[in-house]
């Protein structure tokens, strides 16, 4: 490290005084002056003049400080981009991940006059990549639509119970209608999937509560403990209270005059049937 040394020389019987400077460091460190004095006991030559050294005395004073760091907080941040697969690419506003039965149902129902369509598809399933992208564009020129996506493998019991075998599949639900249509196609039959939405696509209005799934596929769901009991649409808390009380309306089935079985609603109340 190189610094500034200034040395000041004192010539005996004279007074001139001769400073000798030398360049300041890089770190700007610059120590006190350092005073020589000669006295008479050594003869030197020094600019014609008889110069003689007495003991030398040198005074030094370092008064060094280190140079001032303005603190700089760096922060780096690494971002890892994940790679989406492909039935999480161009998905639309109205394309909806579902990731338990419970929320299947409760997106049905809760749609409105809206017209849903359930998406059952397969990570590994060529056909459904090739269709996905195509379904995306529909998705996005019916914004009212709301299409549910089912990954069979995530969810395969519920697929099962909704008797689920072949995919890509597709359902068509809108509001006290329940399911309107019911297929499976690829992408030299997406005709079969536009010609749907032409048809169901156009708004109405239908009458009563939202019906969803079946009352025989919600049983199978509740069944296997995939939805709870409780939630079920049009089981109110006096139907189960009749249940109960063994007061239950119910298909009856009874031999006519000419032996033919006919079906009959009536109501069991203990073991006796009282028809309706």
């Amino acid at each position: 490290m190189s610094c500034c040394l200034k040395a000041v020389f004192s010539v005996s019987g004279s007074n001139e005084t001769i400073i000798k400077n030398r360049p300041i460091g890089y770190l700007g460190v610059t120590p006190s002056i350092v005073t020589i004095q000669f006295a008479h006991s050594k003869s030197k030559q020094f600019m014609g003049k008889p110069l003689e050294f007495s003991d030398q005395k040198i005074g030094s004073n370092w008064n060094a400080k280190a140079p001032r760091y303005t603190p700089v907080n760096a922060q780096a941040s690494i971002c890892i981009s994940k790679a989406l697969r492909w039935w999480e690419k161009t998905l639309k506003p109205n394309m909806i991940d579902i990731h338990s039965a419970q929320e299947l149902v409760d997106y049905l129902l809760n749609a409105g006059d809206r017209l849903v369509i359930i998406d059952f598809y397969s990570p590994g399933c060529g056909g459904c990549k090739a269709l996905h992208p195509k379904i995306c564009q529909l998705a996005e020129s019916n914004p009212d639509a709301i299409i549910l996506k089912v990954n069979y493998e995530e969810l395969r019991t519920m697929c099962h119970s909704l008797h689920i075998h072949v995919l890509p599949f597709f359902r068509f639900y809108r509001g006290a209608e329940g399911r309107l249509c019911s297929f499976s196609c690829t992408n030299a039959t997406i005709k079969k999937f536009k010609d749907a939405l032409a048809k169901y696509g156009t708004e109405r209005c239908s009458l009563g509560p939202t019906k969803g799934l079946e009352e025989s596929e919600l049983l199978a769901l509740a069944s296997s403990g995939q939805i709870s009991r409780k939630l079920q649409p049009n089981v109110t808390e006096e139907d189960n209270k009749k249940e109960k009380e063994g007061l239950v309306l119910k298909e009856v089935k009874l031999s006519n005059t000419y032996g033919k079985e006919e079906t009959k609603m009536g109501v069991k109340e203990g073991n006796t049937v009282l028809m309706a």
